[in-house]
């Protein structure tokens, strides 16, 4: 195994983190609305950060899989989007620090990368690890989107109701270092919001905002919302207007309703009631990921 420390680069000057927190969001794995990405990139929009740690991504990912886009110019090479694996410093509204790993999920190395990830948690003092990401579902965006919670301890998701008694789904690095960071006895937890299946290819900026939401009340932060939520309005606007104008499509989100509002007549509150019935949706999905699902 590659010694962990050999695969990152920490800034010199990294001031006191003792109690911080980290979010982590991969690009690779499953990311329904691209709710995960959504929220990372307005994180780093809106607030003040920089880079502290460099991650070696000649270490960690494989090219030949998801080769880097280049520029071509005329008669020369003009640009390579270098792939870049990196922990940033920000500031939430309230002028707290947390911190938040960003980039392409590695291809290899993964015991060694969460590793490595440990020991910035262990150097640094982080209270606190939370990922987040998007998974398709077979619920309508006209109801309010839940989130599937899910920790190291019982305590951290107290509020979320168990969506799945036991399910397996292909192995993902923000999985393995909740996993991992667990049996080490550090305490992770991750998001993941049900985005309407016939979302999941498009951008979904509803399903972010909700997973900023529970990642605010989780970690204490305070985190903006601003541009976000009118982005998701919009999207909201533009998503009503095209069923509107599909009867196909109308008539799906209708069947959803149906669904949806049966299950919540059923058990009398606003809360998913059918874990093994929604579960067996989400395996389902699972399986047909190698072929692109119907979206608006």
């Amino acid at each position: 195994m590659l010694d962990p420390e050999n695969l990152y680069e920490v800034d010199s000057e990294v001031p006191d983190l003792t109690g911080a927190v980290l979010l982590h969001h991969f690009e690779g794995f499953m990311d329904a609305g691209a709710a995960g990405r959504l929220l990372a990139e307005h994180l780093l929009e809106t607030l003040e950060s920089r880079v502290v740690a460099r991650f070696d991504a000649d270490s960690l990912i494989d090219y030949r899989s998801r080769r880097p886009l280049m520029t071509y110019a005329t008669d020369h090479w003009e640009d390579y989007a270098t792939p870049e694996l990196v922990v940033h410093l920000l500031w939430d509204s309230a002028g707290h620090p947390f911190l938040l790993l960003t980039g392409p999920e590695p291809d290899r190395s993964w015991e060694a990368f969460v590793l490595a990830v440990r020991s910035l948690i262990d150097r640094w003092g982080v209270r606190l690890t939370v990922g987040f990401h998007g998974i398709p579902m077979g619920v309508p965006h006209t109801r309010p989107l839940n989130v599937i919670g899910h920790a190291t301890r019982p305590e951290l998701v107290s509020e979320y109701q168990p969506f799945f008694n036991r399910v397996q789904v292909p192995g993902n690095v923000s999985g393995l270092l909740e996993f991992r960071l667990g049996q080490a006895g550090h305490d992770a937890l991750g998001f993941a919001a049900q985005v309407p299946h016939y979302l999941a290819q498009s951008q979904y900026p509803t399903a972010a905002v909700t997973l900023l939401d529970a990642v605010a009340r989780a970690t204490g932060l305070a985190l903006p919302i601003g541009s976000l939520i009118d982005a998701a309005q919009a999207a909201d606007a533009e998503i009503h207007r095209q069923v509107a104008e599909s009867e196909e499509v109308a008539q799906v989100v209708e069947a959803l309703e149906r669904q949806y509002d049966a299950f919540i007549q059923t058990v009398g509150n606003t809360d998913l009631p059918s874990a093994d019935e929604l579960g067996a949706e989400f395996e389902r999905f699972l399986a047909e990921q190698q072929r692109p699902p119907d979206h608006l």
